[in-house]
Formats: C-alpha cells, structure tokens, sequence
C-alpha cells in the first residue's frame, strides 16, 4: 500500500564477491576507530527522533487492527503497471509487476513522513559509520525472521542487494552502481563498502532497499516473471490473487516487527486489496458502489463534477482537499530526443507553443491547475529570475556549451489568450519550424529531410485524450500530421522499455531532497539504457555534472543551489511539453474509517496510518 514508511526513501540484485570476514558481531566490541554508531541515518546529519524513540509522532498507538482496506494503484516503480499485472517479481525489468507487492518485505532501516531524508533501524538494530562515511556496518537484529519462520541474517541481506544489482530492474542496478562490497559475517553483521564518489544519499538507498530470502531463491530465476509469491518478512503476505484484476494481500498476524517504533500505529488492516480496472470510468464506478473504499482522484473533471452519488449526499462517502507540502514532480508530454525530427530544441519548443494551457485549465480541468514551468515547481528548488552567484558559480564552466538562456531568466511557457487556438503563439511556432529548417508546401509541414512532420502520442489509456486533442489540432494547423495510439498496457510498457515512441506523458515525481533518483530519469548513462526513467533521452554533460554535485550536497543550501542551477539548464533544453500541477491531494473515501489526530508534514498519512472504525462501517453498511 501508498504508506509513509522506507519505500518514500527508496524505489526499492548472485552475492557480491569478495565475501571478508568481518568482526563476528557489531555488539561484541566498541566502534572501530573513527566509527560512529547510531540508531538512524538522515542526509545531512540532523535525527528528529532520539535512539529511545516509541513511535513516529503522526500515528496512534492504540490503533486497532482489523477490517479491510480496498483501493487502485496510484504510484508505480520498478516493473509495476497502472492496468493490469502478470508477475509478483516487481524488481526486475521483465513483466508487470503487481501492486503492493513492497509490504511483504522488510528493509534493514524505514523512514518516516515527518522529516526529509532519515530512516530508522527496521532488521538493522544499529550502525556504525566510518569517518570517512565509505564504511556502514549494519548490526542486525536476532529475532528477525521471513513468514516460513526461518530466520533472517546478514547473508539475505548480502545476496539482496548483490542480486538486484546484477539483475534487477535497471532503476534498481543504477542505484546500486557505487556500492563496491558488501560482507556478511555470521548472522548478524553486515559490512556495506562504498565507492569513493559516493552519493550523499546512497547509504539511505541501500538502507531502505527490499530483503530476499537466499534460500528461497537458491534455483530459481531471478529475471523471471513469476506468479509465485517470494518469500518474504514484511508485515502482509499475499493471500489471493486473479491476474491482472485484484491481488489482496493478508496482514502478518505474529510480524516479527509489529512493535518496533517504525511500525508502530500502521499496518492496521487485517486485508489490503488492490483492483485493477482497463478503463478509469469504470474504476470510478467502483468506487461509487464500494467495491473500492479509498480512493485518490486525479481528474479534476471528474472531482467537480462527479461526486453527486447518493453515498456522498447521504454522508457514506466523504471527500477532502487536502493541502501539500511536496515538490509537485515534473508531468509532461516528453519528447524522445532519440529520434531525428526531435533533436532540434527550436523544434521542440514550437510544439510546446501549440500547447494552450490557459484554455484546457479552464475548459477541460475546471480551472483546478497550476501550468508547470520548473522541474521543481512547489518547491524552493525552481530556478527564479537571474542565476544567484552561487549558481553562476556552477554554470560558468558550461558557458558556450549550454544555451546562453541558462544565463538570464529561465524559461517559462507564455500565457496564451485563452481562445485555444492562439495565433500569436502558432505565429510564434511557425517562425521556429522556419527557423530549423522544416518547409511548408501544401499545408504540409516538413523536416529539412523532405519527410511529411507526423507525431505519434504514445498512451496506454484515453484520459489523456480531452487535453490531446486540442493540442494535436492546432500542431494540425501548424502542418503537422499529429494523431494518439492507445495501446494495451503490456504492449506499451514494452515500447517504452524500448523507447519506441515519440511523445509520451509521465510525471517524473518531486523529492524533498533530490539525488541519485534524479540521474534516472535526466542522467545520460539512463537515457542508453532499456527501461530506465529517462523517458527524454537527456544526455548532456552539463547535466551530468549537476547531477553529480546534486548528489554530492553537503548541505541543504548546496542542494538547492545545484537544483537551481540544473532547472536552468533542462529547461533550456525544451525536453518536455509541461503539464500541470496542484499543490494538493484530493481524496474520497466511505466514510468508515478512524484516523490519527496528526497529520505528517510530509503527506496525508493516509491510509498508511488510518483504520477500520467498526462503529462507522456498520453504520454505512460495510462492517
């Protein structure tokens, strides 16, 4: 399930070599010389919670457990597909993998959404830090256990992060590419090395990346799709499943874990049930009759317009707007620079004047949304005005190999008049065609080569298409011969896999504290690697650099700065025709559920901390 705990901090591969001995146990001996020890881990140093800490302070410890919880995919990582599923393995780059699948596995550390960038120790009781930070050494806790009973130790721990690292899905083996040893010595110690480039936030990655069990897979494939359950230690178990329609999973009723502070206040529901549904209309339907319970609405139509069912007006059903303090994520069409009538940025920027945001907002999404300019909008980590000293000071270097632009006020999509067809902007888009050497003869725009301009938006459904077409008429009046195709989910995970396509939407995702993350979806080693996030095909050196010295922040200022700097420059590039954004998170739910009286900073903690209220569910006929 959507839950605050360690998967916000990671996205989730044969044993790595060199397996030394290490010291038999953390607890046998004092810290090694410069070591530091520590319950938790955090980016830049600063713990909210002390080594004695009870819980997460958003939660209810008196929660009770019970009842289920029904809902849709709403987030996807890994292998994972929005309409359907065909696997269980969801961290490798073969099949769809299914939802919920994270809850069956325990990681050594978990976070919290209270604070940016910290976890706690989940299976790691403890770790010592060298002083040059290249060195942690986990100390793991005894009483760790999967759900066949057998126990937990640090050889599953190194076989995990070994395998996903030589074949996991590539956003995994990515994240992974700067640990250089890891060493398990009997069953409680584990030693993870680092490179000497090691990221700011790669020991946190690691912390929060998921446990196999070694002798579980002993024999079998790990790249393979499969609809067997793996082994796990998580808090749920799959229980029963239906390809590609539902797969519910059951709570762990003795989890090994369920008093720890990371865990304690959630988990609350006995069942959690994903459904899966080909059309949104109909996923709404469900919604409305109660076959899902909790639901997160994306569709502003649909949030204006569609909640006047009998269980709203009779009270059953409840809806809210809840503010949030997230960077909103970067959601726009992409364009596949990988292709030649793409490689032009006066190319791409024309087709992005085609785009009239001021008439979709208030024609199509009831005027609900924000025009994304940043790749860090709702954040302080967009780029405003002219570059600061500080970023100057990082872009100077690349002075004449980036657009002069980055220079002065980053980009930012002009306002349009609102008619939908704006002839000043397609004025504007025809003098840039012109401009990259396309020709019009006949009503037919066409590449210097002489070849007809055509566009295909690649998508796995239609919702997109009232926002589309609009957009795709007036590339139409530009001579472009723009047209969608829809295609089945597993057909369009493969062409994108394979980066087949020339445009297709995504929202990229916000981050309180960027790093590694950020080199999958705009560094170039992602964009020459099937299945990775970057979707553009970014490869830029200036890029690459930033990227580097995001990750490499000692401090959140130099964050912020690298962040600003890089804004600059991926806007100059004109990658992406952006979306829209709203600085809140509309829910809907049947109205039988409790709820902590703190919300995290940091999301609506729901339904990750929530529960069955029996008294309530009965009253509205679900208990």
């Amino acid at each position: 399930m959507n839950r605050p705990t360690r998967r916000s901090v990671a996205i989730g591969a044969a044993s790595l070599a060199g397996m030394a001995a290490l010291p038999r146990r953390l607890a046998a001996a004092g810290p090694a010389v410069g070591e530091t020890e520590t319950h938790g881990l955090s980016i830049f140093g600063d713990l909210r919670y002390g080594p004695d800490f009870a819980r997460f302070d958003y939660v209810d410890p008196a929660a009770p457990k019970g009842g289920t919880l029904a809902l849709q995919i709403k987030r996807t990582g890994g292998n994972q597909n929005f309409d359907t599923f065909n696997t269980l393995n969801t961290y490798v780059l073969r099949g769809d993998g299914a939802a919920g699948m994270e809850a069956t596995f325990d990681a050594l550390m978990a976070g919290g959404a209270d604070e940016a960038g910290s976890v706690y120790g989940l299976v790691a009781r403890a770790v010592r830090v060298s002083a040059d930070r290249l060195t942690y050494r986990f100390g793991l806790r005894p009483e760790a256990r999967f759900h066949d009973g057998s126990r937990l130790t640090a050889r599953d721990v190194a076989f995990s992060l070994g395998v996903l690292k030589a074949k996991g899905h590539p956003t995994y083996r990515s994240l992974l590419t700067e640990v250089e040893a890891v060493e398990a010595d009997g069953d409680e110690a584990l030693t993870v090395r680092f490179s000497p480039r090691r990221s700011r936030d790669v020991h946190l990655l690691v912390a929060g990346m998921p446990i196999f069990s070694e002798a579980w897979w002993r024999g079998r494939d790990f790249e393979a799709a499969t609809l067997e359950a793996p082994l796990g230690s998580g808090s749920y178990k799959v229980a029963r499943f239906e390809q590609g329609r539902f797969i519910e999973f059951e709570r762990v009723a003795d989890y090994w874990a369920r008093d720890l502070p990371v865990n304690v206040g959630q988990n609350n529901f006995d069942r959690v049930r994903w459904e899966y549904f080909r059309d949104r209309q109909v996923a709404f339907e469900a919604f409305k009759t109660g076959v899902v319970t909790f639901h997160e609405e994306n569709t502003s139509r649909i949030w204006a317009t569609g909640y006047d069912f009998p269980a709203v007006r009779d009270g059953r059903v409840r809806r809210e707007d809840l503010p949030n303090d997230m960077p909103s994520g970067a959601q726009g069409w992409y364009f596949n620079t990988r292709r030649e009538l793409f490689r032009d940025p006066r190319v791409r920027e024309a087709i992005g004047l085609a785009f009239d945001f001021e008439w979709t907002n208030q024609n199509i999404m009831f005027s609900s949304f924000k025009r994304t300019a940043s790749f860090f909008d709702n954040s302080d980590m967009r780029a405003v005005g002219a570059p600061s000293p500080e970023e100057l000071a990082l872009l100077e270097p690349f002075r004449g190999r980036v657009p002069d632009e980055v220079f002065g006020e980053p980009y930012v999509p002009p306002v349009s008049d609102g008619s939908g067809q704006d002839r000043r902007l397609l004025r504007r888009a025809d003098e840039l065609f012109r401009e990259a050497g396309c020709t019009r003869a006949g009503g037919v725009l066409r590449l210097p080569s002489g070849k007809p301009f055509e566009i295909e938006f690649l998508d796995f459904q239609p919702s997109l298409q009232p926002h589309t077409q609009p957009f795709q008429a007036n590339l139409k009046r530009l001579g472009i011969e723009a047209r969608s195709r829809i295609v089945d989910p597993a057909q369009y995970q493969r062409r994108m896999d394979d980066y087949d396509y020339d445009i297709a939407s995504r929202n990229a995702g916000g981050a309180l504290i960027p790093g590694d993350f950020l080199k999958l979806a705009y560094g170039s080693a992602a964009a020459a690697t099937p299945g990775s996030r970057n979707i553009a095909g970014i490869a830029d050196p200036a890029v690459d650099a930033l990227l580097d010295r995001i990750s490499l922040a000692a401090s959140r200022p130099e964050l912020v700065v690298a962040c600003r700097a890089l804004d600059r420059v991926l806007r100059a590039g004109r990658y992406w025709v952006p979306m829209w954004y709203r600085a809140a998170d509309w829910l809907a739910y049947w109205d039988m559920f409790g709820r902590p009286a703190t919300k995290p900073r940091y999301g609506t903690g729901a339904p990750g901390t929530w529960w069955v209220d029996p008294a309530k569910a009965k009253r509205i006929g679900m208990g």
